[in-house]
Parts: C-alpha cells; structure tokens; sequence
C-alpha cells in the first residue's frame, strides 16, 4: 500500500503525522516512511541521521532498477525502529531528486507498496500542481491531505479542493489540532473528515523515539489518534480491494464508532469557509 501525505496550505505537520502513523500502523505490516517534500526534509536533522542512504541515494539507484527490494536498501531506523528514508535538508538537493524519482510514476515506491504486508507513507509537504511530487501521489493508493482546523488554513483549502482532488481518484482529508469542530468542517467544506490528529509535541516524541519523558503510545492522544487513523485507512484499502471499485477514504465521520468508509465528495467542496463559527 502507498500512501502519499501532503498539505495544501501551511505547515500542518505532515512528517510527524507520517511518523505517527508508522508507530501506530496494524502489526501485520511493516511501514515505512519516506520523506518526498520538495521544500526539503525534516527526519536527517531531527534525528541527526547521516545524509545516506537516503532519498538522494534511493533515486541514483532508481535509474538502474524500479523493483520492490531496492527501496529497503536505503532505509535507516530511527530510535523507536521505525524505518525511514530520509529527504535532504536542502530544497534544491529535494527537488533534484523527486525529478529523478517521480516521473517513472514513483515506481520504486509503487513497487514496494504492492508488496505484500508492507505500507509506503510518503510525506510528500505542500503539495501545488507544479510539485515534483505529484508523480508519487498520482500513483498511490490513497491522498491524506491534513489542515489545521483554523480559518486561515480552511479558506485555502476550500478554494483548492477542486484541484487537489484531480490529483488522486482516492483522496481523505484529516484535521490537525484544535480549531472548528470536525462537524462545522465537514458541513461548511461538504466534505468528509477521515479523521482528526491532536497537537502532542511530547506524545510525538514518544511515539518516534525522540523522548522517553512523556505518555506511553497507547495513552497519548496522538498514538490514540494515529491507531483510529492508521485502522481507517488500512480497513478502507481493504475493503477497495475486495470490492475492486473506487476506493473510500474520506468519509463523513460516525462519530460513535469512527471513520466510514464511503467516498470523499471534494469536488463538492464550497469556495470559501463562510458561516463557520469560531
């Protein structure tokens, strides 16, 4: 499975919620995160991992072979075991490297996400039409575009959803933080919430192995969040599987019982956030 992460407006913390959802993803297969955002990577100086292997050292080797197994190859692990490829710090080093890795239609990550057991998150950042990253979220199995629940981020996201949902046939959307009730959201942007991810700094820091001083991942509101969030999405990639139709991740959430699988109606989505109230 590939799932690409991205943003339309902001900073909404797409690392760290790719992150969360590899520490927190279904036993029964391994993720791993790869940072694909053009503006350059986070994972190398949070972690102080080595420049390579790396997403730089991923492409080179993309040019000779797209199979499945040369992905593993340059992964590192971080202090919790996730594995992550990690993106040059530098953009223009990022985008030198997404223009070699994309355009084959990402097909080293493809390859790797059709691999049995195995979950492909890309953290592809901001995500505009002229991304290099557009390739990698073209090709995966589902879109995650995250927005923090404020007016600021709202009203850019309600202007592009038309756009952002020409992208990828099978897109989600997640709220970050506090703001406007999932609710408000999903009735002024006729859109559905797939699910919403709190701002933890310390249960983050748990969950990636940065920090021992904070609430284990199963009482953290983050590690809560991302488990119904990584659940969500692994049951509705299932559920396109066994019906071989379009894929449903967003959905307008059953609040009692979690995420709905059915589909996302972003090219409903209105042109501003008016009527929201605060």
């Amino acid at each position: 499975m590939l799932i690409a992460l991205c943003s339309l407006k902001g900073s909404p913390g797409a690392t760290t919620a790719a992150l969360a959802l590899a520490a927190r993803w279904p036993a029964e297969q391994t993720p791993v995160v790869v940072e694909c955002d053009p503006a350059g990577g986070d994972l190398a100086a949070r972690f102080r991992l080595p420049s390579a292997p790396g997403l730089v050292s991923l492409a080179a080797a993309a040019r000779k072979s797209a199979e499945a197994s040369v992905l593993w190859q340059h992964v590192q692990r971080l202090p919790a075991g996730l594995g992550v490829i990690a993106g040059p710090v530098g953009a223009e080093q990022a985008r030198a490297a997404l223009g070699v890795l994309a355009p084959r239609g990402a097909s080293v990550l493809r390859a790797a996400g059709d691999q049995p057991g195995v979950v492909v998150l890309a953290d592809c950042g901001r995500t505009a039409p002229d991304s290099p990253a557009l390739p990698i979220i073209r090709a995966a199995d589902a879109m995650v575009l995250l927005a923090h629940a404020r007016d600021d981020e709202l009203s850019h996201v309600a202007g592009k959803l038309r756009t952002a949902a020409t992208w990828n046939s099978r897109p989600g959307f997640v709220l970050v933080g506090d703001g406007y009730a999932t609710a408000e959201v999903e009735h002024e942007l006729q859109i559905g919430v797939l699910g919403r991810l709190p701002h933890d700094p310390k249960g983050a820091a748990v969950l990636c192995g940065y920090s021992r001083n904070g609430p284990s991942p199963d009482r953290s509101a983050l590690g809560r969040a991302a488990l119904r969030l990584a659940h969500g999405l692994a049951s509705a990639r299932r559920l396109h599987a066994a019906a071989n139709a379009p894929a449903a991740f967003g959905a307008r959430a059953n609040h009692s019982r979690g995420p709905v699988a059915t589909p996302l109606s972003l090219h409903r989505a209105r042109s501003s956030t008016n009527g929201t109230r605060p």
